[in-house]
């Protein structure tokens, strides 16, 4: 019997890196601030703490998202615009900052993004990830009712969407360095 894809662990485990002509602390202050994410994210346009100190583990953000109809356009992912919360679930200043995706009920997911930045000559190397043990709410809704051909062809092509999304997070976040 063939294995099902949604149920594999981790299902995504993904990053890209890039050094960046500033200093660790000076990279975590940008990357930290959750609500200037519309500056850099293809897909979050920015949002607000909403609960504990910003910034720290535990606190809470509510970040609001667009996603353009192209995206994996056979697929029945959110289009337009749509809110998540998430989790900070790692915050040490100059080397890690990371944030869990909550479900609608207020969960912490299985679904972590994050940087990691480690001193470079002239700079630092800033690395940003996305792993996903298991499917989250909204994935599993998403492929609920496609065989398992289909599901092997979204995760591919979703994970080939969340690698691009992962670089170009990089170049955005290296020219909002630039700019100072």
């Amino acid at each position: 019997m063939d294995r099902n894809i949604s149920e594999e662990s981790p299902l995504f485990e993904l990053g890209a890196r890039t050094v960046v002509s500033a200093a660790p602390e000076d990279v975590y202050a940008i990357v930290s601030d959750l609500p200037r994410s519309g500056e850099w994210s293809p897909e979050c346009l920015g949002g607000e703490w909403v609960s504990g100190e910003p910034a720290t583990v535990g606190a809470v953000f509510r970040g609001e998202n667009l996603r353009d109809e192209s995206v994996v356009s056979w697929a029945p992912v959110v289009r337009g615009k749509w809110i998540t919360q998430s989790e900070v679930v790692a915050a040490d200043p100059g080397v890690t900052f990371r944030w869990a995706m909550r479900d609608t009920s207020g969960n912490r997911q299985q679904s972590v993004w994050g940087f990691d930045i480690e001193p470079a000559e002239g700079g630092c190397t800033l690395t940003h990830h996305f792993r996903m043990d298991r499917a989250t709410e909204g994935i599993r809704g998403i492929v609920a009712d496609m065989d398992e051909q289909e599901k092997r062809r979204f995760f591919t092509e979703w994970g080939a969407k969340v690698k691009g999304d992962l670089a170009a997070t990089l170049d955005r976040v290296k020219a909002v360095v630039d700019r100072g």
